[in-house]
């Protein structure tokens, strides 16, 4: 049987995590046999991961110490193929390639904008990587970014030939999206006949830049009754509920937490935002198109104007500008565009396009 391997840090809820387990979903359904070997077996991710995905726990503490630990997989089982994420992971993904000596090709992902990550990170060792990627970049068997940024970013960052990097768009419309979305919904915000809710999902991050999507909300509540709702965890909880609080916002916004299914609050959602400073592709964006929501996104580097075609399915406002983000909310609430056209445009981002990509550059297909 043709077995493919993912390695990853853990499966916690992050957008190149999800992204491996729709492609995992995808391999299977085409009768391959599908190992996630992780660092370290944890994250909120687990739970959704097929039962018949084969999971390797490399007990790493920290991502670095599973290099032989990986090293020993490659050589004792000998995958078709391996596929690293994220950008820190790839690093080790090559080098356990070389010194496990196996024909397993390696295909290394870059699921974000590297230079702004390398420039934003705090992490002296990150600096190095662009340097430690092109010196080892040959020795891997395919290099994919998420989206043509991306992949232009990565060539002038680590000096690579843009020729050497594949484009494959994320798989974010998997089979059981739609019955997902359908699923009963409990919180008593998005009931029939209650305020619009705005929607935002992401890890509360910096890089998700929620203050201006705070700052947005604000406005408009001046001249609406809305509710901003936001599905996520992460370190900037306190602070952007402070915000909330001298905004003057905190009684019409809920933080929701982590969710594994997002989607039955895109479905239901009026509006979904995305406030990000950067991204890579984002996958939130393509499944809130799946799910039908109006859309606004800013125009950050990379991604959200590839999915929206420049504006076509939704509309695009700069980073940063939250009077131009209030303003783009209350068009998509007083002129959605037609949902059936939301749904044709997601169809480009679907797990079964992803993985006949995959595939065919692996030689599988």
């Amino acid at each position: 049987m043709t077995r493919i391997a993912f390695f990853l840090p853990s499966l916690a809820g992050g957008g190149a995590e999800r992204v491996c387990v729709n492609l995992a979903a995808g391999f299977l359904a085409r009768g391959i046999d599908v190992d996630f070997v992780l660092a370290r077996e944890s994250g909120e991710l687990l739970d959704i991961l097929s039962p018949a995905v084969r999971r390797v726990n490399l007990n790493a503490s920290r991502a670095l110490f599973s290099l032989w630990p990986l090293v020993d997989y490659l050589r004792k089982v000998q995958p078709e193929a391996l596929i690293s994420a994220p950008d820190h992971v790839n690093l080790i993904a090559i080098w356990a390639r070389l010194l496990a000596g196996v024909k397993t090709r390696t295909v290394i992902t870059t699921h974000n904008t590297l230079s702004i990550v390398v420039r934003q990170s705090a992490k002296p060792q990150e600096k190095f990587y662009p340097i430690l990627l092109r010196l080892f970049q040959r020795y891997a068997t395919h290099l994919v970014a998420v989206s043509q940024g991306a992949a232009e970013d990565l060539a002038r960052t680590a000096h690579i030939p843009r020729s050497r990097i594949s484009v494959i768009y994320n798989p974010a419309v998997h089979s059981a999206l739609r019955d997902l979305a359908l699923q009963p919904n409990f919180h008593p915000w998005f009931a029939d006949g209650h305020p619009p809710v705005i929607l935002a999902a992401g890890r509360l991050i910096p890089q998700k830049d929620y203050p201006t999507l705070l700052r947005a909300f604000s406005i408009l509540k001046g001249n609406r009754l809305i509710r901003l709702a936001i599905l996520g965890e992460g370190k900037e909880q306190a602070v952007l509920g402070k915000l909330a609080a001298d905004l003057g916002i905190s009684s019409n916004l809920d933080f929701m937490g982590f969710d594994n299914n997002p989607y039955r609050y895109m479905t239901r959602c009026s509006v979904f935002v995305l406030s990000s400073a950067w991204e890579g592709f984002s996958i939130a964006l393509a499944e809130a198109l799946a799910c039908g929501a109006q859309i606004v996104s800013t125009d950050c580097p990379n991604g959200p104007a590839e999915i929206l075609d420049h504006g076509k399915y939704g509309r695009l406002v700069p980073v940063g500008d939250p009077a131009a983000m209030a303003e783009a909310i209350g068009a998509a609430l007083d002129f959605p565009l037609p949902v059936d056209m939301l749904h044709k445009r997601a169809e480009a981002f679907s797990v079964d396009v992803a993985v006949e990509k995959y595939l065919g550059i692996l030689g599988l297909s």
